[in-house]
């Protein structure tokens, strides 16, 4: 009933359309054939579904397996059957994949092509469903460049030629359902390119879980039940005037198994250990460094390759949702950090998907980026806009997560991120901004607060880019909050210079709050700022080990009162020593040392204090909470501020001496009269200091005029410390 090239086509695997041959047709002479194919197969029957009566038995038509025949039945109505097959002596019944109708619907076919499905990852990918009463797995891939697609795995020998897909119009979904198919199964894509060259066998872009590396296919694995909308103890934890703290972790080095090294702790490991940690130290987030699964550990996750697939190196899915709700039990928020501005060029991954740059850019200028040899999200298509956005919903909605830190963003904003004249090409108006990037940050920040409105997402972003946390209403980016890189790298920067020389850069400390209020800020002291040969926070601050530890200690305090959320990676909370390390654990032994331990004890009072202390957080983004006291005293090094909570009188005081000399009797002019107690003092014996201070730590204010106030109060300011005070009326 088939041409010799039909044929042919079929069993090399190079047919584009098997639904047109396979399975039961009706022939122009009334009878019901079915045709299968069914590779080393020695015979075929063809059986009545739910009785195995048999409506007739298949000829081979090619020796490779190809069958075909008429079926004995009374019925007009097309049969429901099945397939009794002798592979090797003992004939087992099996459902012919392609005896299933279309399975997504053509709304959901609709809604694909236009890039405005709303979840398409409950449709495209690999999903365990029920078809007609049979229990098996729906696959649905996205290739419209694609001569053919396979669906190939541990079921069908990792063979190309037996489950060609179906094609779904012009939409270029790709969709086959295969019976007793189930969760757990490993599966990739096999496909053919427009001119026919078989392409690297292709993860699914849509996968929710994969093989450990340096394996790579993707598993069937369940959807994690949707986790309701709108939680209102998120939505305040998450709140701008919330106190936010956020603790940075890479999961592969925070601690690694105590019997072997080099194991990676998995998430039900971590909920036991990282989260009580986590919380004992005050913080209110964990911050994940990306967990979407990647090939390379040297990455850091920085390359994802499948976005939907949380990494399999912490165990399967089901245990990062744990693990968020053991969070949000002990009172923890969940980040992630997500990469959504570019991949790796693994064979398996997105890159020339289908033999076309389907996700990508085709022109280098813009699809390539230099500096990470990385491919570019071509943002201007609305299918890759749409697995996206919905990635950043998959997140939120599936696993509970608090929010999406959103990696690179200034490379995704500006054409001639990092390149030369005439490496780049200019928007539709001659200009360098992105203007399909901008667009899909707007969008994917719009969908996430109205389906997540408890959810916040964070920008890493370097420059001064207008309103990237205001909303796109305003002409914004609809960030709720960016990364403050300027008032890092300038703070760092002061903070690595001999004391002796401060002076000289005095504003490197203050000229963050020329700017403070323009976003809505979060301090980062993240893993960029230790690696690279860039050293730990800790060696990066100058003089001999006492004055490193003070250095430090001072530092935090400094920015623990500063206006805007905070940010501290792993290991800085008991100062480090080494350069962070992403193959080995973090030294934990260093808890042993008293001045190690100090500084892990001044982080977890910093964090108490500055949750207890409305003043500290409530008005972090405008400028009625916060005043400078001395702003100017240069020679000393000397900087004093208050800060105002936003609906009480609680008023906290901060001075800061940034020089190895105590400076007695400093008089600071301040808001009131009353007592000013000391909360914080970084060089109290406490956390290694050398115990200078001011007596029971309490401090009269007195009616004397000082730095255009009415009051003052005078006091001794350690060396290289920072004091909080905290107003009291008498």
């Amino acid at each position: 009933m088939l041409d010799s090239s039909t044929i042919d086509t079929l069993v090399t695997g190079a047919h584009g359309d098997p639904f047109a041959v396979l399975g039961l047709h009706k022939e122009t002479d009334g009878r019901w054939w079915v045709r299968a194919w069914l590779p080393a197969a020695r015979s075929v029957w063809v059986v009545e579904a739910g009785t195995d009566a048999v409506l007739g038995e298949l000829t081979a038509i090619h020796t490779e397996g190809l069958f075909e025949g008429p079926l004995v039945v009374s019925s007009l109505a097309a049969p429901v059957y099945r397939l009794r097959v002798n592979w090797s002596g003992i004939p087992i019944v099996i459902d012919d994949p392609y005896r299933f109708p279309p399975l997504l619907g053509d709304l959901d076919i609709w809604l694909l092509a236009q890039g405005s499905h709303a979840r398409p990852y409950e449709r495209l990918g690999a999903h365990a469903v029920e078809c007609e009463g049979v229990a098996g797995t729906r696959f649905a891939v996205w290739a419209p460049n694609a001569r053919r697609v396979s669906v190939v795995g541990n079921f069908n020998f990792w063979d190309s030629r037996r489950h060609p897909m179906r094609r779904r119009g012009e939409s270029g979904v790709w969709e086959l359902f295969l019976p007793a198919v189930s969760a757990g199964a490993h599966y990739k894509f096999s496909l053919l390119a427009a001119d026919g060259r078989a392409l690297p066998l292709k993860a699914d872009p849509y996968g929710l879980r994969a093989e450990l590396r340096p394996a790579t296919a993707s598993i069937v694995q369940a959807l994690q039940p949707l986790v309701p909308p709108g939680d209102p103890q998120r939505r305040a934890a998450n709140a701008l005037a919330a106190p936010v703290s956020i603790y940075e972790v890479h999961l592969g080095s925070w601690r690694r198994a105590g019997d072997d090294p080099q194991r990676f702790l998995n998430w039900d490991e971590l909920s036991a250990t990282l989260i009580p940690y986590v919380v004992d130290l005050g913080f209110t987030h964990i911050e994940l460094m990306p967990i979407s699964e990647f090939p390379f550990d040297g990455s850091w996750g920085y390359q994802p390759v499948g976005l939907y697939a949380p990494t399999s190196r912490f165990g399967p899915p089901e245990g990062l949702r744990r693990f968020v709700e053991h969070c949000h039990a002990a009172g923890l928020g969940v980040l992630l950090d997500w990469v959504p501005g570019h991949f790796p060029t693994d064979a398996h991954g997105l890159g020339q998907f289908d033999g076309s740059h389907l996700y990508e850019h085709a022109d280098p200028r813009e699809g390539f980026h230099q500096d990470w040899n990385t491919l570019i999200f071509n943002f201007g298509r609305v299918e890759v806009r749409n697995y996206l956005i919905a990635n950043a919903l998959y997140w939120l909605e599936r696993f509970g997560i608090d929010g999406l830190r959103v990696d690179a963003v200034a490379s995704m904003l500006y054409r001639d991120y990092s390149r030369a004249a005439g490496q780049w090409i200019p928007n539709r108006n001659g200009g360098r901004e992105n203007l399909e990037a901008i667009e899909f940050l707007r969008s994917m920040n719009e969908r996430v607060g109205v389906e997540r409105p408890e959810a916040i997402t964070l920008a890493e972003e370097s420059t001064a880019w207008p309103m990237v946390s205001r909303p796109p209403s305003m002409g914004g980016l609809g960030f709720h909050f960016k990364w403050n890189m300027g008032w890092m790298h300038d703070t760092l920067a002061y903070m690595h210079t001999e004391p002796v020389h401060r002076k000289f850069h005095h504003d490197q400390l203050t000229f963050g709050l020329v700017y403070a209020f323009n976003e809505n800020f979060v301090l980062p002291l993240s893993h960029d700022e230790v690696v690279h040969g860039k050293g730990s926070l800790l060696s990066r601050m100058p003089g001999d080990r006492w004055q490193q530890f003070a250095n430090l200690r001072a530092y935090f305090a400094f920015m623990w009162t500063h206006p805007g959320k905070k940010l501290l990676f792993m290991g800085g909370e008991f100062a480090q020593q080494a350069e962070w390390n992403f193959e080995q654990s973090l030294d934990w032994h260093l808890l042993d040392d008293p001045m190690h331990s100090g500084v892990h004890q001044l982080v977890r009072d910093l964090n108490a204090l500055y949750r207890a202390s409305p003043a500290l957080y409530t008005q972090d983004f405008t400028p009625a909470g916060f005043e400078w006291l001395v702003l100017e005293d240069r020679d000393n090094s000397v900087l004093a501020w208050l800060r105002r909570g936003a609906t009480d009188q609680s008023v906290m005081v901060t001075i800061c001496n940034f020089t190895p000399v105590p400076r007695h009797g400093y008089v600071v002019g301040v808001p009131a009269g009353g007592i000013y107690r000391e909360r914080i003092n970084t060089d109290s014996a406490l956390y290694g200091g050398g115990n200078i201070g001011n007596s029971f730590g309490l401090v009269h204010a007195e009616p004397i005029p000082q730095h255009g106030r009415d009051w003052s109060v005078r006091l001794s300011i350690p060396p290289l410390a920072t004091l909080i005070l905290e107003w009291q009326p008498e």
